[in-house]
Order: structure tokens, then sequence, then C-alpha cells
């Protein structure tokens, strides 16, 4: 589990505010991600646990997904609630 240290902060990184921004910076996610997984070889159990993690995460639609944004649409009334939207 020692190499779930390098991986679980990818996922408390702030998306920028500027829209432009945003490919940018799942780029940016996403090469630094496979330069992760091709050099360090994290064991199964890590990377099972970061899979299931960045899926929770963008599945919920909270607005914290990594790679990309969720649609207005998505947002139900108590979910928009508790962001604050």
């Amino acid at each position: 589990m020692y190499c779930l240290q390098w991986l679980i902060p990818v996922l408390l990184i702030p998306k920028p505010l500027n829209p432009a921004l945003l490919h940018n910076h799942a780029m940016f996610l996403v090469l630094y991600l496979t330069g992760f997984f091709l050099e360090r070889k994290p064991c199964t159990i890590c990377s099972i646990v970061f899979i299931a993690a960045v899926f929770l995460v963008c599945y919920n639609c909270v607005g914290n997904c990594i790679f990309w944004g969720c649609p207005d649409e998505a947002c139900t009334d108590s979910l928009c609630s508790n962001v604050g939207l």
C-alpha cells in the first residue's frame, strides 16, 4: 500500500476555474498517471483501489472529477444544495 501515497493526492488536485485550461489539466493528469504506472509499477491492490476511487468520484458528478466536468442537468436539487450551486 506504499504506492497509494503517490496516487491519492492526485484526487485532491483542484481543477482550474478557467474552462479553457480543463483540457491541459486533464492531459497533465493522464500523462502523470501513465508515467507513474510505467515507472513505479504499483501493486494490483493499489491500482484497483485508486481506479475505484476515481470511478466513485467521477460517478458522483459533484464536480471533482479529475478528467472531465459534469453537465449542469446532472446536478439534482439535493446535490446542488450540498455543493452550494
